[in-house]
């Protein structure tokens, strides 16, 4: 009795955590904000106060939008963003089922070098894809941002998404197989959709990264017409003299995709993070 309370107390507290978290993360984003909204004087003089009548100031906002092709360094970022999370999302959740469906010799090693992934940092051989994007034709393209991202994020994603598949029933799968289901239709209509929570959650942890990114797009598309939101910002960065007011606009303008983003997968990335806490 006492351990079947325990688990909407488990539950409760860690959604009580996990919201505490989301408000101490918001917190930098809520004073990028506001400070968007201020003249250069009142950004240095009162950066915790909201904009009034006399610190309000678009200049910032006007400065990114005439200095710049904002609009396409952020469409730039969306299909080079959505395009990583759908392959990392497909091919990791494809190599994740069949590492915890079949058994086959070398299972357990091909489980072991993919974890390899998550140790290494793929940054370690730049100079290696560098020149393998240039060899096959694919620097200064969204591809070639694209390809390495979706590499980057594979590890985790086999890793996360591995443990949760080996929990769906095997009743089921063998319903499927007896009513003449073939595997891919499994795949597809059985098992993905139970493990939506778990893709959920490496979508999240794969998009933030993959959107603030400046090492890969400055490496291998810094061309005008491949950068990226991050990398197009840093026009108003300079060594001896920095726009402030463009970087907190530019900024507060790249945060919003991401915390949409958030908010639709929010649901499902606090039943996959909690799945094991009420268990």
């Amino acid at each position: 009795m006492n351990k079947a309370r325990s688990k909407p107390v488990n539950a409760l507290a860690m959604h009580g955590a996990l919201i505490l978290y989301t408000l101490i993360a918001l917190f930098p984003v809520f004073i990028i904000l506001i400070n968007s909204f201020k003249s250069r004087r009142a950004i240095f003089r009162e950066p915790m106060a909201l904009p009034d009548a006399e610190s309000f100031s678009l200049i910032g906002y006007q400065t990114v939008l005439k200095q710049g092709d904002f609009l396409l360094y952020f469409q730039n970022s969306m299909i080079v963003t959505v395009g990583s999370l759908f392959f990392i999302l497909l091919f990791g959740a494809m190599a994740a089922y069949a590492l915890s469906e079949y058994r086959f010799r070398g299972n357990t090693l091909m489980a072991l070098y993919l974890a390899l992934g998550i140790m290494i940092p793929i940054r370690i051989g730049t100079v290696a894809i560098l020149e393998m994007m240039v060899a096959t034709g694919l620097v200064n393209t969204l591809w070639a941002l694209i390809l390495v991202y979706t590499a980057q994020g594979l590890p985790l994603a086999v890793f996360i998404l591995s443990e949760f598949m080996r929990q769906v029933s095997d009743d089921l799968k063998n319903a499927g197989r007896i009513d003449g289901l073939s595997e891919y239709t499994i795949f597809f209509r059985l098992v993905l959709p139970l493990v939506r929570p778990a893709m959920a959650t490496v979508a999240v942890f794969n998009m933030i990264p993959i959107w603030n990114d400046l090492w890969f797009p400055l490496i291998l598309a810094p061309a005008e017409e491949t950068k990226t939101l991050t990398l197009g910002s840093q026009v108003f960065i300079g060594q001896f003299v920095t726009d402030w007011n463009a970087v907190l606009s530019a900024l507060s303008m790249a945060i919003l995709p991401v915390l949409v983003l958030y908010v639709i997968f929010s649901r499902q990335l606090i039943r996959g993070i909690t799945s094991g806490a009420v268990k």
